[in-house]
């Protein structure tokens, strides 16, 4: 399943925000240099989804706030159900 993600780099705080009509809205303190936001990104996923890191793959977007996300072994309705009971 891919998960299509609009990140915030430099956040207060790492969290998931929610969904913005088909696309996940992630906050993450870390800044966005040298891919420590993607970093940040990929574990906040990982720990919302239940999942380990090695389950995602960023398909698209490395150096862009817009990044697509390959999550292995979830269908759609399972990662937006686990996703919407992460929101803060």
């Amino acid at each position: 399943m891919r998960l299509h993600v609009n990140v915030v780099p430099g956040a207060s705080s790492d969290e998931i925000s929610g969904w913005l009509g088909d696309r996940l809205k992630v906050r993450v303190r870390a800044p966005a240099e040298g891919g420590r936001a993607n970093a940040a990104l990929m574990k906040v996923l990982a720990m919302g989804l239940g999942v380990s890191p090695q389950a995602l793959a960023m398909v698209s977007g490395a150096a862009s706030a817009h990044k697509v996300i390959e999550v292995d072994s979830l269908g759609e309705g399972e990662v937006r159900q686990r996703l919407s009971r992460s929101d803060t």
